[in-house]
C-alpha cells in the first residue's frame, strides 16, 4: 500500500484518529526537492505498512491544511501520534533519517 492522499476532507479520519504514527508530506508538483524525496517516502510508506500511516498533503490543493500547520517550505515532513504534531523535519531528508522520525 502506497501512501494516502491526505486532503481537509479525510484529515481527522486519517491523522487525527490513527492508532499509529502518521508520517505527512507537505508537498507540491512544482517543488524539485519534493520530487526527489517521494521515491523515499513510498519506500517507507512500503515499510511501515500496518505499523505506520504515511500520507502526502498537495500543499496547492489543500493550502488550508498547510497554514494551519505553518508549512512555510516544502518538502516538510510532520510525524503525529495520538493526533498531535510530536516531530517536524524540512527538506530532503535520507530514509534512515525519516524511518528514525516514526520511532
Amino acid at each position: 500500500m502506497s501512501e494516502l492522499t491526505i486532503t481537509k476532507a479525510n484529515f481527522e479520519q486519517e491523522v487525527l484518529n490513527s492508532d499509529k504514527p502518521v508520517l505527512l508530506d507537505f508537498w507540491a508538483p512544482w517543488c524539485m526537492p519534493c520530487r526527489m524525496i517521494a521515491p523515499i517516502v513510498e519506500e517507507i510508506a512500503e515499510d511501515t505498512a500496518g505499523k505506520a500511516v504515511v500520507g502526502k498533503v498537495n500543499v496547492d490543493e489543500e493550502g488550508e491544511l498547510a497554514m494551519k500547520f505553518g508549512v512555510a517550505s516544502i518538502p516538510t515532513l510532520i510525524v503525529f501520534k495520538g493526533g498531535q504534531e510530536v516531530k517536524r523535519v524540512v527538506g530532503v531528508q535520507s530514509k534512515a533519517a525519516l524511518l528514525a522520525l516514526l520511532d
